[in-house]
Formats: structure tokens, C-alpha cells, sequence
């Protein structure tokens, strides 16, 4: 085999590796920090900048849902670009009698390949993220 046919595999390998690529990912986590507790039933959407929009600044919603008993969301596939993960905060402290500051929290994020963790830390009057793993 010559150099060239040598250089030549990967590159097709790679291109096939690309292709087979799993879609990125998106979960959450969300704690009540105030109980210590999970956020079980905090209503999330995914959302995706469409950059061809005027502006760059439309979203496209990619998945809604709520967080389970433990305060999770499951990993959403997604494609790559920038999102905004939008907790439904208001809606949640008002079943539970309590008022709040943030009637909602937007997350705002890049997504690449691979998977994204965004939990959010939620108390009445404050809230905290980053990025997980």
C-alpha cells in the first residue's frame, strides 16, 4: 500500500464516523433549593436560534415536557446551535401556593456534539445554573 491510499482511509473513516454520529443532547435537573427537594413537574421547552430568521433572533421550539419525580428531564435530541432551556417556574410555584420573583427562567446555551446538562437551582427569589455532565 502506498502513502497515499494510507492517508486516504482515515479520511473516508472519518467521514463515516461524522455521518453516524449521534445527534447532541439536552437534559436538566431541577432542585428546589429552598426545600432541598426535587423540582418534580417543572414544565421545560427546548428551544433552537434559527439563524436564517431576520435578525438571527427567532426560536424554533425543538421539545416540551416536565420534569419526573426526581426533577429530571431525559436527554432531548437536538441539532447544533445555540438553544435557550425555558423553565416554567411561575406555573410551578403557583401550585404550590408560593409566589415568586422569576415567572420564568430562560437558560441560554451553545450546543456542539455530544451531550448538554443544564441544571437549574430554583428557590422563590433566586436561581442558579451551569453547565453539568
Amino acid at each position: 500500500m502506498s502513502t497515499a491510499d494510507h492517508d486516504a482511509a482515515p479520511a473516508a473513516t472519518d467521514a463515516l464516523s461524522a455521518a453516524a454520529a449521534p445527534a447532541p443532547t439536552v437534559s436538566s435537573h431541577v432542585l428546589d433549593a429552598a426545600t432541598g427537594r426535587p423540582a418534580a413537574g417543572v414544565r421545560l421547552t427546548l428551544l433552537r436560534r434559527e439563524d436564517s430568521a431576520p435578525g438571527g433572533d427567532a426560536y424554533m421550539v425543538v421539545r416540551t415536557g416536565s420534569t419526573d419525580a426526581d426533577g429530571r428531564v431525559a436527554a432531548w435530541r437536538t441539532a447544533p446551535g445555540v438553544h435557550r432551556l425555558r423553565f416554567d417556574t411561575g406555573a410551578w410555584f403557583a401550585a404550590r401556593g408560593t409566589d415568586t420573583f422569576y415567572p420564568e427562567v430562560d437558560v441560554a446555551f451553545t450546543v456542539a456534539d455530544g451531550h448538554h446538562h443544564v441544571p437549574l437551582l430554583l428557590s422563590p427569589f433566586a436561581y442558579s445554573t451551569y453547565r453539568g455532565s
